[in-house]
């Protein structure tokens, strides 16, 4: 059987009135791109990207960035909406993507909310607000310096030791958002895992996940990172790094992006940067399993690789017609 859940979709409870958002998530490389596109024009769809990695301008083959062909074919926001030296926080991703979303509706045309960030979807599907304290310079300078001297790792151990559960969710690898951790739970003495407040969301949503086994998912991770370089991701790093990006950007320490610097200045070769690809990208497919659970009776899993996307439709056409 291609789908998980072959009867009827029932959608989230909702209040009346509320316009409908249809949501497509799943692990990377499981093929979102491909059948959000395809569900996209045949509901008369434009497609929100929730892809944190997808915001930069210039970083287009290492994140896998839809082509410009696809983008033209159906309409595709908050894409090459930054440059990599700037960063994105959540709250804006929050208020861009609701205006972006409003205004879709506003067209008469379905939003369709996709991507693989759990916490950039929930933020918009669950009205989640990040924790309100101000940055405290001195204190980010002490844990950067941290980070520096003694590795990424050991301030991620410490949030671990402080707030497992946040720790599960945040890649150690990125040290912007394991910093931010650490700052509002000493500011604050409170978990960083429980400080996001969550208020009713303003849509009528339908989640449909996309899996594939693992095994599978793993050869198409392979296989992707074999097309990256064959499509020129070294040269693409190299432009960034002419154009002005400091390698000690966060967008600069995106899995692809950081091992590519290391193959340009000599420390490691092209296919130990491929092996550390995979590896890294491994842990990450695991660590968005944490935001999208199987089990997580909210999301409608189909099978990417056997589940024609006619029955896809059909299941989103049904909720589309109930009555709100």
């Amino acid at each position: 059987m291609s789908s998980r859940n072959p009867s009827p979709l029932t959608p989230l409870p909702r209040g009346e009135g509320k316009p409908p958002l249809i949501i497509i998530v799943g692990p990377t490389a499981v093929g979102k791109t491909d059948i959000s596109i395809q569900l996209a024009e045949r509901l008369n769809g434009e497609i929100v990207s929730a892809d944190s990695r997808l915001f930069y301008r210039g970083m287009d083959i290492g994140t896998a960035k839809p082509t410009p062909e696809e983008r033209r074919g159906v309409p595709h926001h908050l894409i090459d909406v930054a440059d990599p030296g700037t960063t994105w926080s959540l709250a804006l991703f929050q208020q861009a993507a609701a205006a972006a979303i409003t205004a879709i509706h506003a067209r008469r045309h379905q939003p369709l909310l996709v991507g693989g960030t759990g916490q950039y979807i929930h933020a918009v599907t669950h009205g989640w607000t990040p924790p309100v304290t101000s940055p405290d310079v001195h204190l980010r300078a002490e844990l950067e310096a941290q980070a520096d001297e003694k590795g990424y790792l050991v301030i991620h151990s410490e949030l671990k030791k402080l707030d497992p559960a946040a720790a599960e969710k945040i890649d150690p690898r990125n040290v912007r958002r394991t910093i931010r951790a650490l700052e509002v739970i000493r500011l604050t003495g409170k978990k960083f895992s429980e400080q996001g407040g969550k208020t009713e969301g303003p849509f009528r949503l339908l989640t449909i996940g996309l899996t594939r086994p693992r095994s599978e998912l793993y050869a198409r991770v392979d296989a992707r990172i074999e097309s990256m370089f064959a499509a020129g991701l070294l040269d693409e790093v190299q432009r960034l790094l002419d154009s002005g990006c400091s390698p000690e950007l966060p967008t600069m320490s995106a899995i692809g992006y950081r091992e590519c610097i290391q193959v340009l200045n000599g420390s490691m070769d092209v296919e130990q940067a491929k092996v550390e690809m995979r590896r890294l990208t491994r842990i990450f497919v695991r660590r968005q399993a944490n935001w999208f659970k199987l089990a997580d009776l909210s999301i409608h899993w189909f099978e990417a690789g056997k589940t024609n996307v006619g029955e896809i439709e059909a299941n989103i056409r049904t909720f589309l017609k109930e009555d709100v």
